[in-house]
């Protein structure tokens, strides 16, 4: 798929500044969005939208098809008349540049509860067409998935391999029983599934009325702990007690010298292929609800994928298994058309994932971070840059570009040095001219993480791959907005027109 020359900026919702301690779906996404109009950026790309579990991690989620609660807006709620001005008065003073996800999770989950009492209370879930539209539309996920949430919940938020044996076999008595016993609890993980969808779709439409395009995530692997792999148990590598015979990771890399055990199942490609992939087409449908193109994270694992045996403490023993990419996605499109796809295909790439990359069409990522210097990767220095591309400075799992060219100031590399001379720039921001040089760069598309654009350092990174605790916790302020951002961003967009400029007619002939 052809995509236009664009740029625009990587911010995760959680990171909008707000009230709550934690980012979500109200007037602050709004105004963000409206900086982005004014910025000239007509993309917004988020990191993945499910409810985050242990570690707090978009990329571990306890649904592929779920929304975050985190996310959902109290005053949104309160404008409902879910909520009262009361309940919002009483929140807590939050670090408004760093989220404290244990406060945040029970000070929102409060909030959600008592909104759903009165949701309740004024009989809504009965008389709201909306909300049965939704239920009855999102049946063959909701369903499941706010079971799984109710039932954790009874079972004190453990492993799904640890509750009632009959719950964790699925049998069929024992889970109508459990569902009358909870039925209060299922419903209110569906109200909080309707006012996600609800706030994200509206923010959405504001967001694609202003000409700018949502790029979501879809990590290619689901969490363990999930309502995925508990309700599709035959689509994923366990045995019938769910334990994991095989699991996901990378060998070592640039970012861990053990390789990244992730320790997501891996999937059972032969019986997905027995339907013709029916569960991933739902998924893939559902996201395209929420966002505009899809960025697949760990896109080499549909070409092979690096299989780890259960009981394996790190990723360094394993081995490369074939997957179907080609009918994946063949069978992918016969059914949902061509979808706007990214392809993030970086680490260790062969020749077999770049020729299903290009087959495919989708366009690649670009890190102008790992061009530099003897040893860096040449193949993402500017000059050599394709044009159906998508390039970043940095990604989340990067540190930011300052602290990135401050560390490398004074490491035993050439990096800073590569850098400076490259860009013919020897001044003390070499952060902005590593941008300027992105969007100078024939790639279509340039997307910039937030904290590049403002200039900040390490305190700002957003995850820091292998390390367990402190990511994810980022937010800004407004305060940290420079004055002249808009303007600058504004002339980059128009000085190396991203969108290009209308040609006269003449031109065109």
């Amino acid at each position: 798929m052809k995509f236009e020359r664009t740029a625009g900026i990587l911010l995760h919702p959680t990171s909008l500044p707000g009230a709550h301690g934690i980012g979500d779906l109200g007037s602050e996404a709004f105004k963000f969005v409206d900086f982005l109009e004014a910025a000239g950026q007509k993309l917004w790309q988020v990191l993945p939208l499910g409810p985050t579990g242990y570690g707090d991690s978009p990329y571990q989620t306890f649904s592929a098809f779920a929304g975050n609660p985190l996310l959902v807006s109290p005053e949104k709620l309160a404008r409902e008349n879910l909520l009262s001005d009361e309940n919002l008065r009483n929140s807590p003073h939050f670090n408004p540049v760093c989220i404290d996800f244990g406060e945040i999770i029970a000070l929102k989950m409060s909030l959600l509860k008592k909104a759903f009492v009165r949701f309740v209370e004024l009989r809504k879930h009965e008389s709201e067409p909306a909300f049965k539209t939704f239920c009855a539309n999102n049946a063959g996920w909701l369903d499941h998935f706010s079971s799984f949430m109710a039932f954790k919940d009874h079972h004190g938020g453990g492993l799904w391999t640890g509750w009632d044996h009959k719950l964790v076999i699925r049998e069929k008595s024992a889970l109508k029983e459990w569902e009358k016993k909870l039925s209060k609890d299922i419903l209110f993980h569906k109200f909080v599934q309707f006012m996600f969808d609800k706030q994200w779709q509206e923010l959405k439409k504001y967001t694609n009325d202003k000409g700018i395009k949502i790029v979501g995530d879809l990590p290619i692997f689901v969490a363990y702990d999930s309502a995925d792999v508990w309700a599709n148990k035959e689509f994923f590598d366990i045995d019938e007690n769910g334990a994991l015979l095989t699991k996901a990771g990378v060998p070592p890399d640039y970012f861990s010298p053990t390789g990244q055990l992730w320790g997501n199942p891996l999937y059972r490609w032969d019986v997905m292929a027995k339907d013709d992939f029916l569960w991933w087409r739902e998924r893939i449908s559902k996201l395209l609800k929420l966002v505009d193109i899809i960025r697949i994270d760990h896109f080499r694992g549909f070409d092979a994928y690096w299989e780890i045996p259960g009981d394996a403490p790190t990723a360094e023993k394993g081995r490369w298994v074939k997957a179907p990419g080609k009918e994946f996605f063949h069978s992918l499109k016969n059914y949902l058309g061509e979808a706007p796809i990214l392809a993030e295909d970086l680490g260790l790439i062969t020749k077999s994932v770049r020729e299903l990359r290009d087959s495919l069409g989708f366009p690649g990522m670009k890190i102008l971070q790992f061009a530099f210097g003897t040893k860096m990767e040449r193949r993402f220095l500017p000059h050599n840059l394709t044009q159906h591309c998508v390039t970043y400075t940095g990604s989340h799992d990067n540190d930011t570009t300052r602290a990135y060219f401050e560390k490398a100031k004074h490491e035993n590399n050439d990096i800073y040095s590569s850098t400076q001379r490259y860009l013919n720039y020897y001044g003390d921001d070499l952060r902005f001219e590593l941008i300027r040089a992105a969007y100078a760069s024939v790639a279509d598309m340039v997307i910039i993480p937030m904290q590049d654009i403002l200039n900040l350092g390490s305190e700002a990174r957003m995850n820091f791959p292998g390390k367990l605790g402190g990511n994810w916790t980022w937010r800004f302020t407004w305060d940290q907005v420079a004055p002249d951002i808009v303007r600058t961003y504004k002339n980059l967009c128009e000085l190396y027109e991203r969108p290009p400029k209308p040609q006269p007619p003449e031109a065109q002939i």
